[in-house]
């Protein structure tokens, strides 16, 4: 490795894949150069080695081996993250292994776990939108208890219309045994980790989930979720691939403001000049008459800001991978550390839980429990093999 400059492997050049090679050969990553890529399909390695003139390897392991990179990152099938990722750390090689971290938590906790071993090997995960300077301000704002205490959330992001071919590109696709899901594990892992990231990790949840409701699928095309905080504090999660106009709303609720963002684009930021206790328990009747009629200047309660941001397509993910180089070169703090992964596939397996047994689940679910739900159904669609542990 040079001291300057990390060489990346990309291991799987799909759609996202050749993303992140035209970022680097364009230059929009600073401080790495492509190093190899690795696919099993011989027409992805023949556009590798055309477009690209970097070694191409058939496969990860021969990739790894080849001594010309210093990372990788893996933008593969779900399954297969965990298992590269501890194959490339053992070869002492950094790791970003693309969203989500994994299929079913135990594995994720395989791969979290041989990576603490490692603490001098850089491990990351590619969660482009922690880079998003608007969800970044929001957290801020949390974390500093602006808001207060929160007391509610809801997201609703249904922006995922897919038609039928869509699911019908790829055999592994929309399948328990090949994707292991569907909305959850393909589109929606970005807002799983934001909402945890921003709002906490709840306690429990209780979920309504349809599989192919919309969809000729097995997997789930449409969710519903209630987390528990703890304290009274409850969360919403709605999301699916059928709305064709689709929504995307997420609202913080806290006991001393609020925050609301549309579209990922913008939020309005509410914040109440006391407690909103203090105001139930102070205000005059005739006061909020007022209030409510318009008469009442709000500003006597609330001021409100406007936030809104431009980010540049691609700016979010080629961002990540610059912070993973300089992470490998001087030791700045990750944006998304790999170990973070594993919440979102928690909540996931969670949801899937919750539907499968008809009632509400602790986040600290039953492992086995839960492999056996996924096995039962991968062993009903007979496509794949049932996964050991």
């Amino acid at each position: 490795m040079s001291h300057d400059h990390v060489r990346l492997g990309i291991i799987g050049l799909g759609t996202q894949g050749s993303m992140y090679a035209k970022f680097i050969t364009d230059g929009l990553v600073p401080h790495m150069a492509l190093g190899a890529i690795a696919d099993i399909d011989p027409a992805r390695r023949e556009v590798g080695a055309t477009e690209y003139g970097v070694p191409v390897y058939r496969d990860y392991q021969s990739l790894l081996a080849g001594g010309e990179v210093d990372a990788v990152v893996t933008t593969v099938p779900h399954y297969l993250h965990p298992e590269i990722g501890i194959a490339a750390l053992a070869a002492g090689i950094h790791a970003l292994v693309e969203k989500p971290a994994g299929v079913y938590t135990r594995q994720v906790r395989e791969l979290n776990e041989f990576a603490a071993r490692h603490p001098e090997l850089t491990f990351g995960i590619m969660f482009n939108q922690r880079n998003n300077p608007l969800y970044q301000r929001i957290k801020e704002i949390v974390d500093a208890g602006e808001i207060g205490k929160i007391r509610r959330t809801s997201w609703i992001i249904t922006t995922w219309w897919r038609p039928q071919g869509y699911y019908e590109q790829s055999a592994w696709r929309a399948t328990w045994g090949g994707e292991g899901g569907g909305v959850l594990v393909n589109q929606a892992p970005h807002q799983l980790d934001l909402w945890q990231w921003i709002c906490g990790v709840p306690k429990s949840v209780y979920s309504k989930v349809a599989y192919g409701f919309r969809r000729n699928i097995a997997v789930e095309d449409e969710v519903t979720a209630v987390v528990d905080y703890g304290d009274g504090a409850t969360g919403t999660f709605v999301t699916a691939v059928h709305d064709l106009v689709g929504t995307d709303r997420f609202e913080i609720l806290g006991d001393k403001g609020k925050i609301v963002v549309d579209g990922s684009r913008s939020a309005t930021v509410t914040r109440l000049v006391t407690d909103e206790r203090e105001l139930s328990d102070s205000m005059a009747m005739e006061d909020v008459r007022k209030l409510f009629m318009g008469q009442l200047d709000p500003a006597r309660y609330y001021s409100q800001e406007v936030i809104e941001f431009d980010s540049a397509w691609g700016a979010q993910h080629s961002g990540v991978l610059e912070n993973f180089a300089a992470n490998i070169l001087d030791g700045t703090p990750l944006l998304a550390p790999g170990s973070d992964g594993i919440n979102g596939v928690r909540l996931a397996n969670a949801i899937h839980l919750s539907s499968w047994l008809g009632r509400e689940v602790p986040l600290d679910f039953d492992e086995d429990l839960y492999l056996a739900e996924l096995n039962k159904r991968i062993r009903a669609e007979g496509q794949f093999p049932e996964r050991a542990g």
